[in-house]
């Protein structure tokens, strides 16, 4: 498949998948990654919906572990582009499909109720200043709530998942209160969480939350992740996670038992 100007191929970390990037635009991080491998999704058969999918990264994650049927959905053009080229690229045409359009105003056939997950990796900051809106809007959009706030988010999750469905998002650690505060005003229940450090003694600059539809209230807290390990490398137990290691995740899962039972 042909490039546009200024477009590149960057790979996922422990896969043969491809992603169409560009400096001009917003690309995938760590977090996109890390929420593509942490939601809970259903193997066989089902319906997926990724919110504020930018370039396809997430639903792309989601559909090396699931079979179900997956919707991305993006409001600026240029990434909704990116991401069908990329889902075309990787030949998930057939399960994997882009919808652009706002998520306060989603299209009929997106319909509400019906999906079995809904994940979001959301814009971060509540505000932009004049020259972060001015100085590349395909950025501002994605990093700032300039077109939605963690409330439109959370609510337009609560409105597409079905009863007991699964919702999960990635975000800030400080955002973190807010995020339980409205999940539970929209009738999710968090279930499931994991901070992630960037290196020892650093505070956390994420946190992974899933929740379920009218779900009964208890949380677990999954053992955190650090990032780089004290040589400036990827943990094991980050490269496990990250680079989708099945050897790697049972020996982290080993020494996390381990740990515990000590």
């Amino acid at each position: 498949m042909d490039l546009l100007q200024g477009e590149r191929w960057d790979y996922i970390a422990g896969t043969e998948l491809r992603v169409i990037q560009s400096p001009d635009v917003f690309s995938f991080s760590i977090d996109a990654i890390l929420l593509g491998r942490f939601v809970n999704v259903p193997i066989q058969k089902g319906r997926i919906l990724d919110l504020c999918t930018g370039n396809g990264v997430i639903p792309l994650v989601m559909a090396t572990r699931s079979k179900a049927e997956i919707i991305g959905v993006e409001l600026q053009a240029r990434l909704a582009d990116m991401a069908r080229r990329t889902v075309e690229a990787n030949q998930f045409s057939s399960r994997v499909d882009i919808v652009e359009a706002d998520i306060k105003q989603l299209p009929q056939d997106v319909r509400r109720g019906s999906f079995d997950v809904v994940t979001c990796n959301p814009p971060y900051f509540q505000t932009a200043t004049i020259a972060e809106r001015n100085l590349n809007p395909h950025l501002a959009i994605a990093r700032h709530e300039i077109h939605c706030t963690l409330e439109d988010v959370i609510r337009a999750c609560s409105e597409c998942v079905r009863q007991k469905g699964k919702v999960a998002l990635v975000h800030r650690p400080e955002r973190l209160g807010d995020l339980i505060t409205l999940m539970r005003a929209y009738r999710i229940e968090p279930k499931r969480m994991q901070l992630i450090y960037p290196k020892v003694g650093k505070e956390a600059n994420m946190v992974l939350l899933e929740g379920i539809k009218d779900g009964r209230a208890g949380m677990n807290c999954l053992p955190p992740l650090t990032v780089y390990n004290e040589k400036g490398e990827y943990s094991a137990a980050f490269r496990a996670v990250y680079e989708n290691s099945a050897d790697q995740q049972q020996s982290v899962r080993k020494d996390n038992y381990d740990a515990a039972a000590k």
